[in-house]
């Protein structure tokens, strides 16, 4: 697995994040079919290893991915200079008022499921709701509002 990931890491690192993660046999899996090969990490790691135009068309997986969420990012942002041009207050307001109402009931949720008392029955459902919480909601408002970490991660990189 470590051969694979150090192969993946070089030439598409958003798909060694995904092996790496908790989907990653079914990450191994795609790749095998996208490579033609069993779908073992042995048998991706063997056909990356013997033919580096396979490598080819991991990093061409890893730039369609990211092609798609800079468009998804320049799409929102353009959005909202829409809604800032608009006429209408509540229009050129919501995404604050959205991201105020979900700033609150982070502000209230995690202090309480920190210090309150959660039934045993409901801690589950209290840690998912945390971890989405702070996860996607709180990571979006502050990557919409004040830019993502990418530029700063292809930086470092370089």
């Amino acid at each position: 697995m470590d051969k694979l990931l150090d192969i993946l890491k070089s030439a598409a690192p958003a798909l060694a994040t995904v092996v790496a993660g908790p989907v990653g046999g079914m990450a191994v899996k795609a790749i095998a079919e996208k490579l033609g090969v069993e779908d073992t990490v042995e048998s991706v790691t063997a056909a990356l290893t013997a033919d580096p135009a396979q490598i080819q068309k991991l990093a061409e997986i890893d730039l369609a991915q990211f092609k798609a969420e800079v468009e998804d990012r320049a799409n929102a942002r353009a959005m909202q200079v829409a809604a800032i041009q608009s006429d209408d207050p509540f229009v050129r307001r919501f995404v604050y008022y959205f991201i105020t109402f979900w700033s609150l009931f982070a502000v209230v949720y995690i202090p309480y499921i920190t210090f309150g008392d959660i039934p045993e029955q409901n801690v589950r459902f209290a840690d998912t709701i945390l971890g989405f919480l702070l996860g996607t909601m709180v990571a979006s408002m502050f990557s919409f509002l004040l830019g993502s970490s990418l530029g700063s991660k292809q930086k470092d990189k370089k």
